[in-house]
């Protein structure tokens, strides 16, 4: 790379040409590093996971100039040493609108292969055609809302002490909170999601965990620095046995980004929601 791939030289808050030519000198990824340190973590990662993307208006021509639209399930792996700024992804994806390809899995391929490129480790890819478009997936039945709580809540920036457990009680539970908001770091433009909580251990305080949920309503932070942050407050205060959390962002610009955070390989994966 021959500049700095900070946020804030990122082109999601710059006016920019939308190029019908294949460009895929457009994304541009930004080194997770900067949010690790942050969060204050070094060497090993704490969790596994992927960072999850839906991109909803993938488009392109076939071989006699006829257009296929698609959609396509990108999952980035959290190991991997860059994360791929939204819109430089948008600006691509669009890039390809006239391009023509042989079939979809020559796209599919082209994808893998540039993505794979700026996230720094293998990225998988799968296309869905609009003969297999999946349903749209009611919330998971299994987790119970915590949303629902008559309480005062006046903290609005996150704040981990607000995360308490009783260690005289350990249960396994599946929650999830609708409430969940925070902030591009580099527009400022709100970021809507639901988030899901999975694990085994002393029993979080729902009063609290909810508080804590929305303090993150005036934080400005990259979706996956979000989940991030959450998971190791998480297992930082309230100590749970396994863990998985998972968000799930409306889309913007065609895009979602659905990161999960686990203690374990193999996590419960959660689909799309009626909001996305």
């Amino acid at each position: 790379m021959t500049k700095s791939n900070l946020p804030e030289n990122s082109p999601l808050g710059a006016q920019q040409v939308y190029l019908s030519d294949y460009s895929p000198q457009l994304l541009y990824p930004i080194p997770r590093a900067q949010g690790y340190a942050k969060l204050g973590i070094q060497g090993a990662l704490p969790f596994c996971g992927v960072d999850s993307w839906t991109a909803y208006e993938l488009s392109w021509l076939n071989s006699r100039g006829k257009p296929v639209v698609a959609m396509a399930r990108i999952d980035v792996p959290c190991e991997s040493p860059n994360i791929i700024e939204s819109k430089s992804f948008k600006l691509y994806l669009n890039s390809l609108n006239q391009a023509r390809f042989s079939d979809q899995e020559q796209v599919a391929q082209l994808l893998a292969a540039d993505l794979s490129n700026n996230a720094g480790l293998p990225v998988t890819v799968k296309i869905l055609d609009a003969q297999t478009w999946p349903a749209i997936e009611s919330c998971m039945a299994s987790y119970r809302c915590i949303d629902g709580q008559d309480i005062d809540i006046d903290r609005y920036k996150p704040d981990v002490q607000l995360l308490q457990s009783n260690a005289s009680n350990v249960v396994a539970e599946q929650l999830v909170s609708h409430l969940l908001r925070s902030n591009c770091p580099v527009t400022g433009q709100p970021d809507w999601g639901s988030l899901y909580l999975d694990y085994r251990g002393p029993q979080i305080d729902e009063a609290g965990l909810l508080r804590y949920l929305v303090s993150f309503r005036k934080h400005q932070g990259f979706h996956e620095q979000c989940v991030e942050q959450i998971f190791l407050d998480l297992m930082r205060r309230c100590r749970p046995e396994k863990l998985t959390v998972t968000a799930r962002y409306l889309r913007r610009g065609g895009l979602d980004i659905n990161p999960a955070r686990s203690t374990d390989v193999d996590y419960p994966v959660i689909g799309r929601t009626v909001r996305q």
